[in-house]
């Protein structure tokens, strides 16, 4: 089994990270991560596979992980995911440098 690394919270987790279905098969990879910033609410990701974008909502997200995102889902379930929706904020990576960097994350909002 691979090295999953620690968990971690959604604010930390880095566009490309494995996104995987509950029974281990590779669904594809981080895109983006979706904030309800007013309240502070994860409210999901939206991840690149083969069909194209695809959003995850929040409690379909079991487990995010510094190497993997592990959903509640099973692939079958997963291969029903919608395409997301352009109305929740969307974040991006960005470089975390120095000491303010990790203190503001590595997320910045998308315009």
């Amino acid at each position: 089994m691979e090295d999953e690394g620690y968990a971690i919270s959604y604010k930390l987790l880095e566009r490309g990270t494995a996104v995987h279905a509950s029974d281990g098969e590779r669904l594809g990879a981080v895109e983006r991560v979706l904030e309800n910033p007013r309240e502070h609410i994860f409210d999901g990701i939206v991840i690149t596979t083969e069909r194209g974008l695809r959003f995850v909502d929040a409690p379909e997200v079991g487990r995010i992980t510094e190497r993997r995102v592990t959903l509640s889902i099973d692939s079958a379930a997963a291969a029903e995911l919608p395409e997301p929706d352009q109305g929740a904020p969307e974040y991006q990576a960005r470089a975390a440098k120095g000491p303010m960097g990790r203190l503001f994350g590595p997320w910045r909002r998308r315009r």
